[in-house]
């Protein structure tokens, strides 16, 4: 049997199974990469892939291993004086994540196995659907955490704000990247129908969306701030930013050139 604590909601969430009372993130987390990986098995079947097997395999080692070493150094690093004064860093490392430097360590742990193996096709356009359904299913974890995990907002005044377990009212940013992964899924699907795009493009189009999106997102949550106004995770999206910036400056680069 499962029993979810109902409304009023009591953050942060958890779910009864049997004996277990476990935090709904932990069972949101789990089913987002289970979810997500069964769709890209789907996808590869149904679409087909350029990449041989053994260089694919290669390439799901290098993202998972570069986003989980990502992903924590980045977390760690959003709150520097935190890290700093750590009695035991490495477990301060290991306890702090961010989706923001798990794609990026995802994508230079895939760049980099991809130059030992000699592999020069794009890997990344059949995980982009896949990835953001992940995200999504796993953001619905972070919104019930509330106030207990560092996915909430800055109080607000306006009316959508929501009580996350403080009594004042926040930007749910967990809702806001919900809705705003949904728009760049649909955004997606629409420029793959309308152009014919080269290999990679789609999850460059993905990447780019993302990391604008959670630059700008940051500036309504709560966290520290260097004297330039920006965090750590701002920095790290305007660094996978200037990467991407040629097809940003010339996007027609992402369309064949006789359907540009």
């Amino acid at each position: 049997m499962y029993k979810i604590i109902s409304c009023p909601v009591v953050y942060p969430v958890y779910v009864s199974v049997a004996s277990l009372h476990l935090p709904l993130h932990v069972i949101t987390e789990t089913l987002g990469m289970f979810i997500g990986f069964r769709y890209f098995l789907f996808l590869r079947r149904r679409q087909g892939d350029q990449v041989d097997s053994n260089n694919r395999i290669w390439s799901i080692i290098g993202a998972t291993f570069g986003a989980l070493l990502g992903s924590r150094l980045l977390g760690a690093l959003e709150n520097p004086p935190g890290l700093f004064h750590a009695t035991n860093p490495l477990l301060y490392i290991y306890q702090n994540k961010t989706i923001v430097g798990g794609l990026l360590g995802g994508l230079i742990g895939v760049e980099t196995i991809k130059k030992l193996v000699g592999e020069r096709q794009s890997t990344g356009d059949l995980f982009t659907f896949p990835l953001i359904l992940a995200m999504i299913i796993g953001r619905i974890g972070c919104f019930s955490m509330g106030i207990y995990e560092e996915t909430y907002g800055v109080p607000t005044s306006l009316p959508w704000g929501m009580d996350l377990g403080d009594g004042l009212m926040r930007h749910p940013v967990a809702l806001y990247e919900i809705v705003f992964l949904l728009l760049l899924w649909q955004v997606l699907r629409m420029a793959g129908r309308r152009y014919r795009l080269v290999s990679g493009a789609r999850f460059q189009l993905f990447m780019i969306g993302y990391l604008l999106f959670r630059f700008l997102l940051d500036f309504i949550k709560p966290g520290y701030r260097f004297a330039f106004g920006l965090g750590s995770i701002q920095l790290a999206c305007l660094a996978g930013l200037i990467y991407y910036a040629p097809v940003i400056i010339f996007p027609s680069r992402l369309i064949e050139k006789q359907y540009a």
